[in-house]
């Protein structure tokens, strides 16, 4: 009888530690100015970088306005302050001039923390860190995961943070996001120290911390999810009439503007054109309670898109200074096509080869305007001052600058151009 082998047995990995309580304790919520004096005596004279976060309401409340800010600093320990009760942490911003911060996705929270007056000199994003580094995820959980070997309960991210008062659980969440952040950093930091990518990642950082406060889209409205089923430029008078009255309504109101009609009620909307309210209130997305409470200003944007005169009926596509979509550069310019072919090629090679996000190596749109218009003579101090005029750090200039141009200059209509065309890469480059 001959016997069958078996499989080893699987050993499962250990579980990582999970982190359930900050180490000194949960600190109570800071709300009024003498609460708040000491805090920011207290951070004064701590020493070392500064873990920073704002927990904001989004999906809750309009806008991305902070209803948490949490602090954690050595010497001075955690802080979780209320700005809804202290909308001016000017002071504190003031205390912690000079000082690094450290916070996960910076370009998330630095809006609604400037907003409270409190905007960093110097910064290390870990979230940005990580994926020089080349992490396979980069959100703060797998981060943790991966450098440090903890664990950390995400249930609270999506919450209401605009609930007052906020529960034990949320705060005891929101106050480990900050207890894990500057030891994150410092392993962070060797890591990119080992790869020979530190100085690139404090480039950027850099960067981030003296970019000017992001500007607000020139037509809003075309964020709209789903806005490619939209076709005729009537349909997206409609979509805008609606947009503009959503978005009014739920200024007025404090809540998120998808709480009162969704996107996907804004595109049927507009696809079907009711001519009545009761047409409206059959299209699909109007059957919720928010909608229906106010179908009588939704059919009214919904009449002023349709009465529109032709000549105020928005563009089919949006405003822009730059160069075309880039699949509809084959037949507008099939030279510069092929460049685009040619160059994001060797972006993208160079990008895996140093293990970064394509993006990180450098600004697709940089990448495409440059190529568009490409600087005479057409050499590597050229493309260098371009790029460099587009906003790309000396560390991007360093590696791409010269294989870029040379990949321009040897490009000919018969490269092929089918990355530069498909709608996919479209969207990156």
């Amino acid at each position: 009888m001959t016997s069958t082998p078996t499989e080893p047995d699987q050993v499962d990995e250990p579980e990582l530690p999970l982190l359930s309580a900050p180490s000194g304790g949960l600190p109570p919520v800071v709300t009024d100015e003498a609460a708040l004096a000491q805090v920011v005596a207290a951070f004064a004279a701590g020493s070392g970088p500064v873990a920073v976060d704002a927990e904001r309401a989004s999906g809750y409340r309009y806008g991305q306005r902070a209803f948490l800010v949490q602090l954690r600093r050595e010497g001075a320990g955690t802080a979780l302050i209320d700005p809804a009760a202290l909308p001016d942490l000017s002071a504190l911003g003031a205390a912690l001039e000079g000082v690094e911060w450290v916070l996960h996705a910076a370009n998330q929270d630095l809006p609604c923390l400037a907003e409270l007056g409190m905007r960093p000199t110097s910064l290390f994003d870990t979230e940005l860190g990580s994926r020089i580094a080349g992490l396979p995820r980069v959100g703060l959980g797998a981060v943790v995961e991966e450098l440090l070997g903890l664990r950390l309960a995400k249930e609270h991210s999506a919450v209401d943070w605009s609930t007052r008062p906020l529960p034990e659980p949320w705060l005891t969440y929101a106050a480990l996001d900050v207890e894990v952040l500057v030891r994150l950093r410092d392993v962070l930091a060797e890591r990119l120290a080992a790869q020979g990518k530190l100085q690139w990642a404090l480039e950027e950082f850099a960067a981030v911390a003296a970019a000017p406060p992001p500007t607000p889209p020139a037509e809003p409205w075309r964020r709209v999810s789903g806005l490619h089923a939209v076709r005729s430029r009537r349909q997206l008078a409609v979509v805008r009439e609606l947009w503009s009255a959503r978005d009014a309504e739920a200024r007025q109101k404090d809540t998120s503007p998808g709480r009162l009609l969704p996107d996907s009620a804004i595109v049927a909307a507009a696809r079907a054109v009711p001519r009545t309210p009761q047409a409206l209130a059959a299209t699909p997305g109007f059957t919720g309670r928010a909608s229906r409470s106010r179908l009588d200003v939704w059919f009214e944007a919904v009449a002023r898109g349709a009465a529109l005169p032709e000549a105020d009926l928005p563009a089919h596509t949006p405003r822009s200074d730059g160069p075309p979509p880039p699949r509809a550069w084959a037949a507008k310019d099939p030279l510069a096509a092929a460049r685009l072919s040619a160059a994001r090629a060797v972006v993208t090679d160079l990008a895996a080869g140093h293990g970064l996000p394509v993006e990180n190596l450098l600004q697709p749109d940089a990448l495409r305007r440059v190529v568009w218009a490409p600087p005479s003579p057409l050499d590597a101090d050229g493309v260098r001052a371009a790029l460099a005029a587009r906003g790309a750090r000396a560390w991007q200039l360093d590696l791409v600058s010269a294989p870029v141009a040379r990949a321009m200059a040897e490009a000919t209509v018969e490269t092929p151009v089918e990355a530069g065309t498909d709608p996919q890469v479209a969207q990156e480059f």
